[in-house]
């Protein structure tokens, strides 16, 4: 890894790829998204300050985690500018994210748990499908595929060759 004087307060953009991993595209991005940000020369060339490596490593460690790019944002204004973020920022800002990760792991175990049901099945509307359906709430409808058909509507189904608008519910699995 390419390492920088310590007289040298400002990066160039490949400077800045260079010591953070990130691609330069990516670098790009993340400044149109509010999340890291640059000065321009006279030559309308980017610089960053040296501050900006903490930066896009606090970014990319919340996306490795699932952390949106908003709320990324969101917490990384919550710093003073041209700061690097300390060790207690992470820590604050981790905590706050802590209850939305739980969340995320608890909808992945769930889906791993039931995945083999749902391919099984390849409807994804059972009434017992925690994936499509939880807490079977389109079970009180009736049984079968009911999304679809509900969706498209009186006016849709009426022009649709096949049986009479009532009874056009499709039918999955044996229901």
């Amino acid at each position: 890894m390419p390492q920088i004087p310590e007289k040298v307060h400002e990066l160039t953009v490949g400077q800045l790829a260079a010591r953070s991993g990130a691609a330069v595209s990516a670098l790009h991005f993340y400044e149109s998204k509010g999340l890291i940000s640059s000065r321009r020369t006279s030559g309308n060339q980017r610089r960053f300050t040296r501050d900006t490596l903490r930066r896009v490593a606090f970014v990319r460690a919340a996306q490795r985690v699932g952390i949106p790019l908003a709320t990324i944002r969101e917490a990384l204004a919550e710093l003073p500018e041209e700061r690097t973020p300390t060790e207690e920022d992470w820590a604050r800002l981790s905590r706050s994210w802590r209850s939305e990760l739980d969340e995320r792991i608890k909808q992945l175990n769930r889906l791993r748990d039931h995945l083999t049901d749902c391919i099984g099945c390849g409807c994804l509307s059972l009434d017992t499908c925690v994936l499509s359906n939880p807490d079977d709430a389109f079970g009180e409808r009736g049984t079968g595929s009911r999304l679809l058909v509900e969706r498209r509507g009186p006016a849709a189904r009426a022009d649709r060759p096949g049986p009479a608008p009532d009874q056009q519910t499709a039918q999955c699995c044996g229901d």
